[in-house]
């Protein structure tokens, strides 16, 4: 689809037609010519971020929204280095965060993010910029997804693969229910027979209310911990309070049974989080929410909707996608790894860490002991 091959091609100007080949490499040149400089700043709120993710093709994960929340949550230091011009404008960026906890010192692209793409488009000043963080001498982890140029650095190496999908939400309502798969048209219509009704979430009520699903599927189905609450409260001041996103929830006989979090940035809505009701699956809610929040996304505006991230193995979650999607790619997962930084101890520590979490979602296990565990031990997981 044009927008994202675009974005994949030039991971640059935020137009919906791209410049000719020949203009972006002139661009490029002139660019390279000039004398420029990195400089290194908060990404969630110094205006030159800003102004970079405001002219280039940017994701939710580069967005200053997201960062805020990821500082303010697990209160982690997000930084971004940017190139700019002998003006002070900024050219390219890419965002990174040293975590210094527990474990070794490391630094990721965007921690707890889907994926996040440098926003360069040559592969010099790529250069320039892995080469200042790769410098600190920490492990170093990246995700990519649009953009190919660090797929070509030899100093990374591809450690892992997850499964994106997309849809596009620019044809009209009847294409657009033509498009999803039969089985998903029939699980919609029994939804409704079964007097399933969606609504958009209105209070801390009906937040709260989705998290526990949440921390519930986690614990249950996948014995993982749950995100901290806390994460889902920034979200809505910094997204949903904003106008910049919405949570959709199902109710069947007046008791919420499952519901989506979406975030919205620039022209894509985002699908974040997911839970149901496991006692409730046979009135076939999350097909009917996928929908009608598909529908009411596009009434708003949002010409595209990005269904996330799936683990390579999680052939039930892909299959599940596949049945919206008119989009599926590659996520790539890159690493750094210097002589030596390979520990022991952090081997150890990793163990104990995953140990916790068995202990902590046993189903012996109250839900609130369980959902307090979550809070303060998720920040480990990175």
């Amino acid at each position: 689809m044009e927008k994202y091959a675009h974005l994949q091609a030039l991971g640059a100007p935020g137009e919906v037609v791209a410049p000719h080949t020949d203009e972006i490499e002139a661009t490029d040149r002139r660019e390279l010519e000039e004398p420029r400089d990195i400089r290194t700043i908060d990404p969630g709120h110094d205006h030159r971020w800003q102004t970079l993710v405001a002219t280039h093709t940017s994701t939710l994960f580069q967005s200053p929204p997201w960062v805020r929340v990821i500082q303010q949550v697990y209160s982690l230091d997000v930084r971004a280095h940017v190139v700019v011009d002998p003006a002070g404008h900024p050219i390219a960026g890419l965002s990174y965060c040293r975590i210094e906890d527990l474990f070794a010192p490391r630094i990721v692209t965007m921690p707890f993010s889907d994926y996040c793409d440098p926003l360069v488009s040559d592969r010099e000043t790529l250069n320039l910029l892995l080469t200042r963080i790769l410098a600190e001498g920490c492990p170093f982890t990246m995700r990519c997804l649009f953009n190919a140029l660090p797929l070509e650095d030899e100093r990374l190496t591809l450690v892992n693969r997850a499964r994106w999908h997309g849809v596009n939400l620019q044809s009209d309502p009847d294409t657009l229910w033509s498009s999803i798969d039969e089985s998903s048209r029939r699980a919609i219509r029994k939804a409704r027979a079964e007097g399933v009704r969606v609504r958009v979430a209105e209070s801390r009520d009906d937040l709260y209310a989705f998290f526990r699903l949440h921390l519930r599927v986690r614990k249950y189905k996948y014995r993982l911990l749950a995100q901290p609450f806390a994460l889902f409260e920034h979200l809505w001041e910094e997204f949903v309070a904003r106008d910049r996103g919405f949570l959709m929830l199902a109710e069947h006989e007046g008791a919420i049974i499952g519901g989506v979090y979406f975030l919205g940035w620039g022209d894509t809505i985002y699908y974040k989080f997911n839970a149901s009701d496991f006692d409730q699956l046979k009135h076939r809610p999350n097909d009917l929410v996928i929908w009608e929040s598909m529908c009411y996304a596009r009434e708003r505006g949002y010409a595209w909707l990005d269904f996330g991230l799936s683990d390579w193995d999680q052939e039930g979650l892909v299959r599940y996608k596949r049945k919206f999607a008119t989009e599926e790619r590659t996520i790539s997962f890159l690493r750094y790894m210097p002589e030596g930084a390979a520990s022991a101890r952090d081997a150890q520590l990793r163990g104990l860490i995953n140990r916790l979490t068995e202990l902590f979602v046993d189903p012996g296990v109250s839900d609130e002991v369980t959902e307090r565990a979550g809070a303060a031990l998720y920040r480990y997981f990175t």
